[in-house]
């Protein structure tokens, strides 16, 4: 995750979730798999591109998946 990424940026567009949203559930809630942060924030729960790039089947390539997200914040 070289590049820097706004809290407000979407990771997932099909339902609408932020960065910060996954942090905070990741950090305050304790989130530490896609299982947790999908009942925690529906994230990857919809078309599931946004878990991870063998899972995107987008035409373009998401930015940032949420297993990148949740390796940098495995404690």
């Amino acid at each position: 995750m070289a590049k820097k990424f706004p809290h407000s940026f979407e990771v997932c567009n099909c339902r609408h979730v932020t960065l910060g949203e996954i942090i905070y559930a990741i950090k305050e809630r304790g989130a530490n798999s896609l299982d947790d942060l999908a009942k925690l924030t529906d994230a990857g729960t919809a078309c599931k591109c946004c878990k991870d790039s063998s899972s995107d089947i987008g035409e373009e390539k998401m930015e940032l998946y949420l297993t990148q997200i949740l390796e940098k914040f495995k404690k």
